[in-house]
């Protein structure tokens, strides 16, 4: 691949997560500004196209969140333009960012992650025994996600899951959501960047519930990094068992919860995760001794085309 100088920053985009994507996008743009030997173009993409993109970038940093800027859209856009970019590429982000097709391949490589079900709208009852949480299969940022402890709140979650759809660009082929035991237990999220894992960060959320405000409107909620010890060792392989069960490269988030019996699931994958003040990606970066420029420099040096 030639040299890279002249770098796009995609953000914005059409989907729910637009403002954090915004947010990403101009910390992307200052950081890798900072380090001197980079032209840097901030591109606010406001349609599901390239046409703001100039023809003569040597390579493109996604800081899209969700719909076409993850779902696979953007990427078969540049592989045709042959442009290298961040993040895994056409057929692994579409199949990350739809969390049912997730979960099959998954299971399918042995990749322990928790029982679920699916549901149509105005279903009365759900596929699982509660406590579960409800997801629009396709969207990111916890939009439209609910946790149901009590039956009585199943109507209000499965009305806030499609809610969501409905004010996204999901890409999905048939409107269902997806119903998901909860798993009790601790939260834990792990970097995957070029296939290596980066140190392991604890997510510690009032009332162990880790939704919209708590990721970015709460300061209550704590970010840890778990000592280097049996867990940490089990959580990193894991992630990389998940990371490689759909064959991503550059820069992936792998979200994990483990139960009071110590058992490892995987929740989803995120293939391009957030880089705001609140995003844990650069947290785990910057714990390796890297700055937030080295940060997006090293998810950058992973560009590449399918």
């Amino acid at each position: 691949m030639k040299m890279m100088k002249k770098i796009a920053v995609l953000m914005g985009g059409t989907s729910n997560e637009r403002n954090v994507s915004l947010d990403s996008g101009k910390n992307v743009t200052e950081a890798l500004s900072s380090l001197g030997k980079y032209d840097v173009i901030p591109i606010d993409i406001k349609e599901n196209n390239l046409d703001a993109l100039p023809e003569d970038v040597d390579a493109v940093y996604i800081a899209l969140h969700g719909g076409w800027g993850e779902n696979g859209g953007v990427q078969n856009a540049l592989n045709a333009k042959k442009i290298p970019y961040t993040g895994p590429g056409a057929q692994t982000s579409r199949i990350a960012m739809d969390k049912i097709k997730t979960k099959m391949v998954l299971e399918l490589k042995n990749v322990p992650t928790p029982p679920w079900g699916l549901s149509s709208a105005g279903d009365e009852k759900p596929p699982l025994p509660v406590p579960l949480v409800v997801k629009p299969p396709s969207d990111g940022s916890s939009f439209g996600i609910s946790k149901v402890s009590d039956l009585a709140d199943w109507p209000k979650a499965l009305e806030n899951a499609f809610a969501a759809m409905e004010n996204a660009s999901l890409g999905v082929s048939e409107k269902v959501a997806l119903v998901e035991e909860f798993i009790p237990g601790r939260e834990f999220t792990v970097a995957v960047v070029d296939g290596e894992p980066w140190p392991v960060v604890e997510i510690v959320a009032q009332n162990g519930w880790y939704g919209f405000d708590e990721k970015y409107v709460s300061n209550e909620t704590r970010y840890p990094f778990l000592e280097d010890d049996e867990l940490s060792k089990k959580l990193k392989q894991t992630a990389v068992d998940a990371y490689n069960a759909l064959e991503c490269r550059g820069v992936t988030r792998v979200d994990l919860r483990v139960s009071p019996l110590g058992r490892i699931y995987v929740l989803e994958l995120n293939t391009s995760p957030g880089l705001t003040s609140h995003s844990l990606v650069p947290k785990a970066g910057m714990k390796t001794g890297l700055t937030f420029a080295e940060v997006c420099d090293k998810i950058l040096s992973c560009a590449a085309t399918d």
